[in-house]
C-alpha cells in the first residue's frame, strides 16, 4: 500500500496570544494569512470591551488600521487537517508529519512514498519552501511546486517581474522600502541610478515616483504576505497623502518592503488550476461580487470582507461560481492564468487571482501555489468551491492533486487508489 506523508501546520486552538518576549525578530518575516472559520475573531478594542464587528443595516463596519495578531492565521484548523487526512486515506496509509522542529527527523525516519504538502511554514521569506526543500534533500517525492516557485510566488514584486518579463499582463508597480521613495527625494535617487545605467529606458511595468494625480488610485500591500494580511480598505490610496500614510504604516507594522501598484478598476476573478504541462486546466472561474459588500464599501476583497462582514451567522455572498461572463472573456482569463502557471513553473495545482484593467484586459494579481482548501462549503474557500462547480467532491480534489504529483514523479498508487481517482481524472 502506498505510504503517504501528510505535511501540515496546525493552528493553535484556541488562537495563541503571543507574549511580548515571543515577538518575531526584525529579520523574521511574519506569515501570510488565509481565511479560516477558527480564526474569525475581531481585533480587540483598546478598552478591552467586547464589540460587535458585524455591520448593521445600511452601515459599514469600522475598519481597523490592521488585522489582529494573526501569526498563525495561515495555518490550518484541526477540521481541515482531518478532512484532508480522510481524503488521503483512500489512497494509502497516511503518516502525519506536522511541520514543526521534529519534522526533518520524522520525515527521514518514516521515508514515505510521497508527501502531500500543505505546510505553509512560519518564519522567513522562504517559509513555504521549507518542507519541499527537505523532501528533496532526502529524495522523497512530494506534491505541489518546488522550493524555488514557492519562494518566488511569496515575493509579490519578483513574481510581477517574472510575469512582466515573459509578457504576462500585470499592473505597473514599484517596490518601496521607505516613504521618502514616494516623493521628490525618491525621484532624484531614481534619476541618479538611471544616470549610472546610461540610456537604459525604464520598463513600462515600473512606476516612477512622484506620480501625477492622474495615476491614482494606487493599491499597496506588504510584499511577503498573503492576500489577507495587511490588506484593508485603506490600502486603496486616492491621493499622495493617503499613499504616504498607508505605506508608512505598513512598513512599520510588517517590517518589510511594500508593493505599490496601479489599481485595476475592472472585475476580479480567482482561478483554480489542476494538472501539469499541456494537460493543466482551469476549473470553473470564480467571480468576485463586490456589489455584495455593504453599501459604500470599496471594491477590495481584504480584511473587512473576509473577517468582519463575512461571518458564520451572516455569510457574505461575494463569490459567484461559475462567474457569469461571456465565453470570450472566460477564454482570455484562462489563457492569462495558464500562462502565469507555466511561466512560474507551478505544479499539480495553484490558485491565481486576476483582475481586469480599464480596457477589460485580464491582469494577474497574485499566484498562490499552496491554495487554501477548507472543507466546509460555508467557509467560501475558493479552490474547493471551483472543484464543486466542476463536479468534484472535496475528497476527489485532494486525490487529484496527489494523482498529478504521483504521475509526474512515477510514484505508483495502490489499486484501490487508482480506482478511486478515475473519476477525479475525468473531472480534473
Amino acid at each position: 500500500m502506498t505510504r503517504i506523508g501528510f505535511a501540515y501546520n496546525q493552528k493553535p486552538e484556541p488562537p495563541a496570544i503571543r507574549l511580548e518576549d515571543d515577538a518575531p525578530r526584525a529579520e523574521d518575516e511574519p506569515p501570510s494569512s488565509r481565511r479560516d472559520t477558527r480564526s474569525r475573531y475581531a481585533e480587540p478594542p483598546a478598552t478591552g470591551e467586547a464589540v460587535d464587528a458585524s455591520p448593521r443595516d445600511g452601515e459599514i463596519a469600522p475598519a481597523p488600521h490592521a488585522p489582529e495578531d494573526d501569526e498563525f492565521a495561515e495555518w490550518d484548523s484541526a477540521e481541515t487537517i482531518e478532512a484532508v487526512e480522510r481524503a488521503l486515506a483512500s489512497l494509502g496509509e497516511v503518516i502525519r508529519l506536522e511541520a514543526n522542529a521534529g519534522f526533518p527527523e520524522r520525515l527521514r525516519a518514516t521515508c514515505p512514498d510521497i508527501v502531500f504538502n500543505m505546510a505553509e511554514g512560519l518564519r522567513g521569506v522562504n517559509r513555504e519552501a521549507h518542507v519541499p526543500a527537505m523532501c528533496e534533500f532526502f529524495g522523497i517525492p512530494y506534491s505541489g511546486s518546488d522550493p524555488f516557485t514557492l519562494s518566488l510566488c511569496l515575493d509579490k514584486a519578483r513574481t510581477k517581474e517574472y510575469l512582466a518579463y515573459h509578457g504576462v499582463p500585470t499592473a505597473p508597480f514599484a517596490l518601496v522600502r521607505s516613504v521618502e521613495e514616494l516623493g521628490v527625494r525618491g525621484a532624484a535617487r531614481g534619476a541618479r541610478k538611471a544616470g549610472r545605467r546610461g540610456s537604459e529606458r525604464p520598463h513600462p511595468s515600473r512606476l516612477r515616483f512622484p506620480l501625477p494625480a492622474s495615476r491614482f488610485p494606487l493599491f499597496v500591500k506588504p510584499v511577503h504576505e498573503g492576500s489577507s494580511k495587511g490588506i484593508t480598505e485603506r490600502n486603496l490610496c486616492e491621493t499622495q497623502d493617503e499613499l504616504e500614510a498607508q505605506v508608512a504604516f505598513l512598513l512599520e507594522r510588517y517590517r518589510q518592503p511594500v508593493l505599490v501598484e496601479e489599481f485595476l478598476s475592472g472585475a476580479e476573478f480567482t482561478c483554480a488550476v489542476l494538472g501539469n504541462g499541456d494537460a493543466a486546466r482551469v476549473l470553473p472561474v470564480i467571480g468576485m461580487r463586490f456589489d455584495a459588500l455593504p453599501e459604500g464599501a470599496r471594491p477590495v476583497y481584504g480584511y473587512e470582507a473576509k473577517w468582519l462582514w463575512d461571518r458564520p451567522d451572516r455569510p457574505l455572498e461575494i463569490f459567484e461560481c461559475p462567474a457569469r461572463i461571456d465565453e470570450a472573456l472566460r477564454r482570455r482569463i484562462e489563457e492569462v492564468v495558464l500562462a502565469a502557471y507555466r511561466v512560474l513553473a507551478c505544479r499539480d495545482w495553484s490558485r491565481i487571482d486576476v483582475r481586469l484593467d480599464a480596457a477589460g484586459v485580464p491582469n494577474v494579481v497574485e499566484v498562490n501555489p499552496l491554495p487554501g482548501i477548507l472543507p466546509n462549503p460555508a467557509d467560501n474557500s475558493c479552490f474547493p468551491k471551483a472543484a464543486r462547480a466542476a463536479g468534484m467532491s472535496y475528497d476527489e480534489l485532494i486525490q487529484a492533486c496527489v494523482r498529478h504529483a504521483a504521475e509526474r514523479q512515477g510514484v505508483p498508487l495502490s489499486g484501490k487508489a487508482t480506482r478511486r481517482t478515475r473519476r477525479a481524472a475525468a473531472l480534473g
